[in-house]
């Protein structure tokens, strides 16, 4: 009898420390290994999306250290590496007789809704034809504030995007430990509930060797995925088997799991919940109105409790919300441009700035 796996469609993100040896270069054993897991699951009918790092340090371990500054390298070691990954990925799915597709994508080519339905419908075509997307920002181009934090970032909004069940984060740890991981009394936290957990006190701030990312970063973007309705799970990319047993409806590995919200969001609101860095301005509000978004039922934005408006945006675009002691509490998309936001903020009557369904709150 063939083993159940508890998914439909899944989005996999593996780090840099997972497929780099210390020395920078390319553990193809390990690529191997998580390839055969990916098609095993694919041929129970699972569909993968892979968010795969690993092309700097791929391109890093091919040219060897060059004297270049922080930007030249990035881009050299991008462009030379990304070839040498997805020409690795090409090579052992087609040993399964399955085919994979590249996806390089930017922050900036996700900030309007068009492009963001264009590389969802992208993926969807792909997954609908048995292809398996590989996932990665184009470091080539994205060198500047609009760079995604690292791909645990992007594989959260690609998992919203997707519309996925779950989004399985591979490290090169077993999750996330309630002290320091090589304290020997510390333990791996098995189970974070959606909105209840604070993990802010445990999570050690250091980035990996490899990546821009860390521990920290990948508990806040599992944090907000589970709050969205998906399933978060953070696990050892290094682990024999670790996606087929993670994945599995028996099996019972050393993870930590972050429980989803049981009231999942709709696909605008996954979109406007990723959309942060995307912001062209800000809404700062009163008391009264954060009062009454933090209710909870349904509240859209009205004018009344807007204080001030600032930056310049239009109709549609994304905008953040801030409360009166200046914290961002969410964004959402707005109703007009900045000018006529000036013009109706405090007044009473009109249309909601920020209606409910275009309002995300963290």
């Amino acid at each position: 009898m063939e083993e159940k796996y508890r998914f439909g469609r899944v989005v996999v993100k593996v780090g840099s420390n997972v497929l780099a040896r210390p020395d920078g270069t390319l553990d193809l054993t390990r690529m191997s290994a998580l390839a055969d897991q990916i098609a095993e699951l694919h041929r129970r009918g699972v569909e993968i999306i892979l968010v795969s790092s690993g092309a700097v340090a791929s391109g890093r371990s091919e040219l060897g250290v060059r004297k270049l500054d922080a930007v030249s390298a990035r881009q050299l070691y991008s462009a030379v590496g990304q070839v040498k990954l997805i020409n690795r990925y090409y090579e052992l799915f087609r040993e399964h007789g399955i085919a994979c597709g590249q996806v390089l994508t930017t922050k900036e080519s996700l900030s309007t809704r068009g492009h963001y339905l264009n590389q969802q419908h992208c993926m969807s075509v792909m997954l609908e034809n048995g292809v398996i997307p590989i996932v990665n920002e184009n470091d080539t181009i994205s060198v500047t504030e609009l760079m995604f934090t690292d791909n645990d970032e992007l594989s959260g909004l690609v998992a919203a995007m997707m519309d996925a069940e779950a989004l399985v984060i591979l490290s090169n740890i077993d999750g996330i430990y309630n002290g320091h991981p090589s304290d020997p009394s510390s333990s791996v936290i098995r189970e974070v509930q959606p909105r209840r957990d604070d993990l802010s006190g445990y999570i050690q701030t250091g980035k990996s060797q490899f990546g821009r990312g860390g521990m920290l970063t990948k508990s806040r973007i599992a944090t907000k995925v589970a709050d969205e309705g998906i399933e978060v799970i953070v696990a050892n990319g290094k682990r024999d088997a670790i996606l087929l047993d993670v994945l599995s409806a028996k099996r019972d590995v050393v993870s930590t799991r972050f429980v989803p919200s049981p009231k999942p969001i709709s696909q605008i609101k996954k979109w406007i919940a990723h959309s942060e860095g995307f912001a062209k301005g800000e809404l700062r509000i009163n008391a009264g109105a954060l009062e009454a978004l933090n209710r909870p039922e349904a509240t859209s934005l009205l004018p009344v409790g807007v204080e001030s408006v600032g930056g310049e945006f239009e109709k549609d675009d994304i905008v953040r919300i801030v409360a009166p002691d200046g914290a961002a509490i969410g964004v959402g998309r707005v109703s007009c441009d900045s000018a006529e936001a000036r013009a109706a903020a405090g007044r009473k009557g009109g249309r909601p700035l920020i209606h409910y369904d275009y309002l995300y709150l963290d």
